[in-house]
């Protein structure tokens, strides 16, 4: 059964125009800014077959039939998706949306709702004007209308419009129509069916979550070419993936191999240091413990005298170092002054180099003049000077016998010569033969220890192999001991010198097994 029905039909004019128009002037100065919005005019009056049994009753004849209608428009929507732009252009549809009655206020903006979640692209092909009223229109719903599925349906719808359409949602938060919303909105119930919605509205609306979507907006942008690009790259390397493990594995041999050398010769370079360590440590060690033993044997009246010559040698070593510091430094500020020095000599002999060349080459090419003859005077004043020179400077005229006997003589003379020279250099092996000897009897005898502390055959280190060094060391000991153990009234009259304290357990020592001469240790 075919029934056509005109939407002018389901038109409810609006009751309180008062409480309308008091809303959009606390919009316009301050809170939210408002023109008439959503605009839907129909160009064309639609014709809608429902297909319902029932006859084609008008749709404002009882509030009962809203259900009906709500059914029956959400068909017509599924069905008939070429006419929705009509739709939301018609002036009928704003009236009915601009409706006091709660349920058909309801079933529109459901409709509405649907209408976005069908086709949401729709929306943007409508004038601006149309869509400022359907702004305008659902802002009044969610703020001025007390009953609460009014406000739950709007909000939901404006939350739809603002996540469906980034323009809608950037002229809610930018227009000067909408400034004061956001206020509006925080100040609605909390506690609500529809507080959810409304905290994820006030949300989109405020600039911070708003810059936050931008962001992560163009984060996923930037991810998905990132990914793209590195789809690529892989793709590309994955093609050169043989040879690029053959070379991976070549590069890692040869950095390991790099690295072990590095750390063996690191190791091989601090073990080397160390060691050096070790030994200067020790030499110096040795060195000190030479010293101090060498000064329990110096005896006390020499000790000042041998800091002295310590001290003699230290300035010594400082001056030197100073005078080198000294000189180096002279020379580093004459190094300019010297090489301004050097530079004009080089050039001076290059100078005098190009003027010599010069002048031999003007002597080469210069014409031949010939030889200057003698004259006759010249010839007799040079024949009476080489006789002259003849009278002054005679010949000594010498015979063959004579010159044998000089030849002979010469000879002898340089015979001798090289045979002293040989009994010479033997003598200077033997002295020096004789120097390294005693040098090395008077170093055993100061690394030697005291006679109390001797033990076993340390004593044999006093021995020597000459037999007169050691009678002599043997009569300057006897002597001193004699000394040592005779009255007081025998040293009166000698000079005063320095005495030796000698423990009289070490006299006892048997004095025949310190010095024999020409014998050797076994």
């Amino acid at each position: 059964m075919e029934s056509n029905i005109h939407l002018s039909s389901l038109i409810s004019r609006h009751d309180d125009e008062a409480t309308r128009t008091s809303t959009l002037e606390g919009l316009e100065e301050g809170e939210v800014e408002g023109e008439t919005l959503l605009i839907i005019e129909s160009e064309d009056q639609a014709s809608v077959d429902l297909s319902h049994d029932q006859s084609g009753d008008s749709l404002n004849s009882d509030e009962g039939d809203v259900s009906w209608r709500e059914e029956q428009l959400s068909y017509f929507c599924d069905k008939c998706q070429k006419w929705i732009p009509a739709i939301l252009r018609s002036d009928h549809f704003l009236h009915l949306l601009q409706t006091d009655n709660v349920q058909v206020g309801s079933t529109v903006m459901t409709m509405l709702q649907n209408i976005l979640q069908i086709s949401s692209g729709d929306l943007l092909r409508i004038e601006g004007k149309t869509l400022h009223s359907i702004l305008d229109e659902v802002v009044f719903k969610l703020l001025s209308t007390p009953s609460p599925v009014i406000r739950s349906t709007a909000t939901r719808l404006l939350l739809l419009m603002a996540e469906s359409h980034q323009e809608i949602l950037i002229l809610l938060r930018l227009s000067a129509c909408y400034k004061g919303l956001r206020s509006l909105l925080n100040k609605q119930e909390p506690g609500t069916e529809f507080s959810q919605e409304l905290r994820q509205l006030i949300g989109l609306l405020s600039p911070k979550v708003y810059q936050e979507v931008e962001e992560q907006k163009l984060h996923q942008a930037a991810c998905l070419i990132q990914a793209y690009w590195k789809g690529f790259q892989t793709r590309k390397r994955l093609k050169k993936l043989p040879s690029a493990v053959i070379t991976l594995q070549r590069s890692f041999r040869s950095k390991r191999t790099k690295m072990l050398l590095k750390l063996s010769r690191q190791k091989e370079e601090e073990d080397r240091r160390l060691q050096l360590q070790l030994q200067r440590q020790r030499a110096m060690r040795l060195s000190r413990e030479l010293r101090l033993s060498m000064l329990e044997i110096v005896h006390p009246g020499q000790v000042e005298k041998h800091n002295r010559e310590i001290e003699e040698k230290s300035a010594l070593i400082i001056q030197k170092h100073w005078r080198g510091y000294r000189e180096r430094k002279n020379f580093c500020q004459q190094r300019p002054s010297l090489v301004e020095y050097k530079a004009a000599v080089t050039l001076q002999r290059a100078a005098l180099k190009f003027l010599a060349k010069c002048r031999k080459k003007k002597k080469l090419f210069a014409p031949w003049q010939g030889l200057r003859e003698l004259t006759d005077a010249c010839r007799v004043e040079l024949k009476q000077q080489v006789d002259d020179y003849i009278r002054r400077h005679p010949g000594s005229e010498v015979s063959g016998v004579i010159n044998r006997e000089l030849h002979s003589q010469a000879q002898e003379r340089l015979q001798h010569y090289f045979m002293g020279r040989a009994l010479e250099e033997r003598a200077q092996q033997h002295r020096e033969a004789l120097t390294a000897r005693i040098n090395t009897n008077i170093e055993q005898l100061m690394k030697a220890p005291s006679l109390k502390e001797a033990e076993g055959k340390e004593p044999e280190l006093f021995l020597s192999r000459s037999r007169p060094v050691a009678a002599k060391a043997k009569q300057a000991h006897l002597n001193t001991l004699k000394h040592i153990q005779a009255p007081w009234w025998k040293k009166l009259g000698e000079e005063a010198r320095d005495e030796i304290d000698i423990p009289k357990d070490e006299l006892s020592i048997e004095l025949g097994t310190l010095f024999i001469g020409g014998t050797k240790p076994p």
